[in-house]
Parts: structure tokens; sequence; C-alpha cells
């Protein structure tokens, strides 16, 4: 039995890893750390696993994590991320998907966390001219020097799903995905995008494997690219049928 904590468990996709974790036996605890309250989405049944801290001062939120201690978490999942137009500016953003998933991933180390696992994207790099991938990427390259005994970088295409503000573009996109779904199945669209509920059953089965890896390699950075999700997804469904 291992226990967890979540930042962005608000989101499309966090709300699916947290939901996931609520119904996989092996995980006994989970912390989360959000704004508002969770989603009614949220499954209530298994709520005597979940510890809920709500706090409008995200600022407090990596002392809130450090201090964790029973139980204390060994899987750390950040899902935590938000859009230029919801932040108002990139330099706002930044300071959201950058500089505060960085922070709690100091403040995850420093709580005793062993496997780290973040929800990037599949076009990401440090060294890209568009500001979001840059920024991305220098997330990837900054929280796999933290000295975790394994990051998990979980990287989907489009992320498919109902979110809860509006993205006209990207609504448009899912659209068609979700066309092309209906008419091909996953053979059309698998390659370059997944649900929302793939992604964090994938997630989460890998933050897992990693921590059962007794003396496997340590420091090891895990990749997890669209075909690996959609595989991980269904030793998920599979596992639990």
């Amino acid at each position: 039995m291992t226990s967890a904590a979540l930042v962005g468990a608000t989101g499309l996709v966090g709300s699916q890893i947290l939901n996931h974790i609520l119904s996989t036996a092996s995980i006994s605890n989970v912390t989360t750390l959000t704004r508002r309250p969770l989603p009614s989405s949220i499954d209530a049944g298994s709520s005597s696993k979940l510890n809920s801290i709500v706090d409008a001062t995200t600022s407090e939120w990596p002392a809130h994590l450090s201090g964790l201690r029973q139980p204390m978490p060994q899987i750390f999942f950040s899902a935590l991320a938000t859009t230029r137009g919801a932040a108002g500016s990139f330099a706002t953003q930044y300071d959201i998907d950058y500089t505060l998933n960085v922070d709690l991933a100091r403040a995850a180390k420093q709580a005793g966390v062993r496997v780290y696992v973040l929800i990037s994207a599949a076009t990401v790099s440090s060294s890209s001219v568009f500001a979001y991938n840059r920024m991305k990427g220098e997330l990837e390259e900054a929280v796999t020097q933290l000295g975790f005994e394994h990051v998990v970088l979980v990287k989907p295409g489009l992320i498919l799903g109902s979110r809860e503000e509006t993205r006209v573009a990207e609504g448009i996109i899912r659209g068609v995905a979700g066309a092309m779904r209906k008419v091909g199945g996953g053979l059309l669209t698998d390659w370059w995008a997944q649900d929302a509920s793939a992604i964090a059953k994938a997630a989460v089965v890998k933050g897992i494997k990693c921590l059962d890896e007794d003396g496997g390699e340590k420091g090891k950075v895990w990749q997890v690219n669209q075909a690996e999700i959609l595989k991980l997804a269904k030793e998920a469904e599979s596992t639990s049928t």
C-alpha cells in the first residue's frame, strides 16, 4: 500500500487522476491541494482515503506539501496547468505552469516523495521558438534535476474530454477528433489525441510501476508517449475487470 499527493485535481486530467487513484486499491491515501473545492464528479464513496486541502493562496501550497508526514506521500502527481487566457498574461501563466510547479516539486522531494509524475505534452522543448512549448520543456528539465528516484513525464497529444472553461479553437479540433473517432474508432485519432481518462490511468499505472521497481534504475526519467499512454490505460482497464 502506498500514499500519494496530487495538484491540479480540479482540472480535466487531474480530476480523472484523482478518481482513478480513489479506485486503486494499492493506494491507501491521497492528499490534494486545490484553490477551490473538488468537483462533484469525484467519487465521494472513496472519500475515506482522501485528504483535501483547499487554500486559495497557492504560494502556501509548497509548505502544505513539504509538511505532510502521516502518511508521507511516495508518489506526487502534477496535472497543474492553466492557459494564457485564464491567467490573463503569459507572465502569470508562467508563474503557475512553471514556477509553482517547480516549487511544488521541490517541496515534494523534501516531503520524501520517491516518484514524481508530471502531465506534460508531446511537442515541448526548452529550445522551442514557441513560448508555451519552451516553458513546458523548461519545466521538464527542472523537475528531472531534483533527485527523485523516478520522474515520469506523461506526454499526450490533444487531450479529449469536457472542460469547465471554453477554449474555442481547441473545442473545434476536439469536435473533429470526436467525429473521426466515431468513423474509424481510435485508428484515426489515437496517434494525436487521447482521452483524459486514458492519460490519467496511464499516469497512475506508471507511477505505481516505478514505485514497485525494487532495486530498479534510480534517477530514471520515463517518457510516456502517446502510444504508451494507450497501452498503460488498457492495462489499467484489464486489471480492474
